[in-house]
């Protein structure tokens, strides 16, 4: 079998559709202060890629830790990049979403370097006592169904900036914004990302502070 080269890795097809994740979600930044509908669909393409890319990696035994790097680092743009818009579109809450975009981060930054940095070999192998951690990584469903729900509770508050769109009668409630009802439906799975946002950040600052103590304690001996 002939030697991989660092060319055949860049373009596996995973990473292809990372690229392709990455163009549809430049285009979706140019459409989204004059376009909702395309901005919508367009952004939603980016965002499902996502699921493909490592479907398409086991399928074809093509991981790769550039994959891994790309996927994490498309998702975190792509979202920061959403979010930068709401800050603009309500700039009264946009302390709040610094806040979020900083946790958001911060988190995978932290989780991805401490997983390297202890010898782990994927940042998605996570013990079981870390339990919420564990069900969000180890199932590909969970991670899946948050992901999603977290995506679309900011589309939904993107679409809200946009008070011409669709109103519907919600029983006992009354009109109500499709952006709105998206981002109630998905509310709960949105604030289970944030909570799995502050454990993996807590984890991932135990797993380097473990690491310093114990280089520290090897110079004293």
């Amino acid at each position: 079998m002939a030697n991989v080269t660092p060319k055949q890795v860049l373009w596996y097809i995973p990473n292809q559709i990372g690229y392709t994740r990455v163009l549809t979600a430049i285009v979706s930044f140019f459409l989204m202060s004059k376009h909702p509908i395309w901005t919508t669909w367009i952004y939603g393409v980016s965002c499902l890629l996502d699921a493909l890319d490592g479907t398409m990696a086991r399928k074809y035994n093509q991981t790769s830790g550039f994959g891994a790097v790309l996927d994490m680092v498309t998702d975190r743009s792509t979202t920061s990049s959403l979010i930068c818009y709401l800050c603009i579109a309500f700039p009264k809450y946009a302390p709040v979403f610094q806040l979020l975009i900083s946790l958001d981060l911060s988190s995978h930054y932290m989780h991805m370097y401490a997983t390297l940095s202890s010898g782990g070999a994927s940042h998605k192998k996570i013990e079981k006592e870390q339990w919420l951690l564990h069900l969000y990584y180890s199932h590909r469903w969970a991670l899946f169904t948050i992901c999603a729900f977290n995506e679309l509770f900011y589309l939904g508050l993107y679409l809200y900036a946009f008070p011409q769109l669709w109103y519907f009668n919600v029983p006992m409630i009354g009109p109500a914004h499709i952006g709105g009802i998206l981002a109630g439906v998905c509310l709960p799975g949105y604030i289970f990302k944030q909570v799995a946002n502050v454990v993996q950040m807590n984890r991932a600052a135990m797993l380097l502070a473990t690491k310093d103590a114990e280089a520290a304690n090897m110079k004293q001996t």
